[in-house]
Order: C-alpha cells, then structure tokens, then sequence
C-alpha cells in the first residue's frame, strides 16, 4: 500500500480478496488456515460472505480463535498445479473519526491500568520482540518533553506521525515482520513492520498494544473512474493501543492517522503470527512453487454473492436472488 492515503467514508463495501498460489506440477496440499471475515464491531457489521476455494477442499470449518477472530480451516486430498482462494465480502463500514471524551483525551502520562484490567491487558503489554540495546525504548523516548510532561494520546499521535514522517514505506512480499530495531536500522520497511514498531514503542512505556489485520479501503485517483463506485484496495496492517476510559483505539503509523476511517478489521492478536490472513503447507519439492498472486478490489456498495452455497458452520452463504 502507499506510504499515505485519504479516508474514504462508505457505508457499504464489498472486498474481493483472491490469492492464487502455482505450482511446476501437481502437489499435495495440507491444512491452510484463513482469516478473511472481517471483525463484527460497532462499526462494521459484516452483511453476506462468500468463499470459494480451488480445487475443492475435503473439509471447510470455522472457528473463533482466542482473541475472537473468525479462521477458516481447510483440509484437502487432491494435487494440484494451482490452489485459489477467493473470498467476498460485503459488511457496513461506518467509522468515525477518533473522538475522545475530553478527559479520557487530556489523560497525562504515564498512566497505570486498573487491576481487573491488567488480567485482561497482560499478554498485550509485555514486550514481544528481543531488543537487547533497548533500541526502541531509546527511540520512542524521543518524543518526550524535557519536562516528561505529556498526554498520553498527544504522545501516541506524536510517536504513529513520527514513524510516518521517518521511515520510508518499502512493499515488501516476503513473509515475516521485521523486528523493531531492525526497522529502526534500516530506516524502510513494510505497513507491518510499522505497525509492530509502534506497539514496541508503546510497549514500552507500559501500554498494551495490539497488532491488526485488514484491508485499507482509499479512492481510486482518477476522479472519472470513481464514479463508477471502484475504490483501491489492499491488505493493511495497524495498531490499536489500549487508553483507560476510552478502550482500543487504531493507530495507522503507515500514514501516521488515527482512528478507523478507511480501515477495516479483519484480526487482532497481541502477536502478528497469530493474524496472518493465509497460510499452509504443501508437499512436493522445493523447486515446485512457482509464485503467488495476491488481488485485493475494494467496491462501494453492497454487492451480491453470487456462486453456489458454502457453510460456514455458523452462517449459509448462498446463491443470491
């Protein structure tokens, strides 16, 4: 996705996701786990799903994982030289620049946690990643006063637009998350290294943070062509930090905003390898994959499922009318 992007507010959207893995010749595929449907929230409330998965999976299940996020489960038995996932979704997007009540808003820092939360916040605040110089402590730091005199929201907004403003958005396709002090080295890295500096940063000054997974929704920029309800979509990566009295709020330090406008949440999990949207093995050999092709189109508007009925365990997906 780009280094920076402008909101676009649609009460209706409909995402397709495909992603198409090719093989030399035919493999055998294992279990592959996806986290596609979108998270049920005041905001976004998901309307119809469809999920269509090439060749046809022996056994497709769902379940909720601990942090309440939906997974497909696949199973399959039959090889193949391609396995395609495509799934649509179609929910209400209703989100709302970030308002907090003014004295959640002007809460100072450093702040402490009540302890019927801390049993709840535990696994979100301590830190998740080795950084033995305490690189991104000394980083985050930074953005202090001299006086140590702060908001804890001003200082939060100040440490997402000051990774924003220095570091340099690189796309990078290869799997995994760099560390936050590698980020911090190279100077560059992918909306989801950003996303995990910012939660090591804000780990460390005792907050509890939350990685994100999900789908930046942005207008396309020819203005002709948005008439025609098309957005430009891709997958994104964030961070919620919990404040007292005003509960999980989204940070995107990739264009340094806040709140959730243009974001739609799809997994949340204190660490990013509990949020990948898909991932499985195969068997065959290690010359044997030839690539992966990931497609992700954003639509305002509802639009209808159209291929034949999937269950999901939970909710009938089927032929619209």
């Amino acid at each position: 996705m780009p280094d920076s992007h402008r909101a676009v507010l649609m009460p209706f959207v409909t995402i397709r996701h495909v992603t198409t893995y090719r093989y030399r010749r035919p493999v055998a595929f294992g279990e592959h786990r996806m986290m596609l449907h979108p998270r049920q929230s005041d905001d976004q409330r998901v309307i119809q799903t469809g999920l269509k998965i090439s060749p046809e999976p022996t056994s497709l299940r769902f379940v909720q994982d601990a942090f309440g996020n939906s997974v497909g489960i696949a199973r399959f038995s039959r090889r193949s030289k391609e396995l395609s996932f495509e799934s649509v979704v179609c929910l209400e997007h209703s989100p709302a620049e970030t308002a907090l009540d003014p004295q959640d808003a002007g809460r100072a820092f450093p702040v402490e946690y009540g302890a019927e939360e801390l049993q709840d916040l535990a696994q979100y605040i301590g830190r998740h990643q080795l950084d033995p110089l305490n690189e991104a402590d000394r980083w985050a730091r930074q953005f202090l006063p001299p006086s140590g005199s702060i908001g804890l929201f001003e200082l939060l907004v100040r440490l997402s637009k000051g990774i924003h403003g220095g570091f340099v958005y690189r796309r990078r396709e290869a799997k995994g998350i760099q560390r936050a002090a590698e980020t911090l080295r190279l100077g560059h890295g992918s909306c989801r290294d950003f996303a995990m500096l910012m939660i090591e940063a804000a780990r460390s000054f005792g907050l509890a943070a939350r990685f994100v997974s999900g789908y930046l929704a942005v207008p396309l920029d020819d203005p002709l062509e948005s008439t025609s309800g098309s957005a430009r979509g891709s997958t994104h990566a964030w961070a919620q930090v919990y404040l007292p009295g005003a509960g999980w709020i989204d940070f995107d330090p990739t264009s340094g905003g806040v709140g959730n406008v243009g974001l739609i949440a799809v997994a949340v999990a204190p660490d990013p390898r509990d949020a990948l949207p898909l991932h499985g093995t195969f068997t065959g050999f290690p010359s044997d994959p030839l690539g992966m092709e990931v497609t992700v189109s954003v639509m305002a508007g509802a639009q209808r499922v159209i291929w034949g009925a999937q269950t999901s365990g939970r909710r009938r997906i089927g032929r619209s009318a």
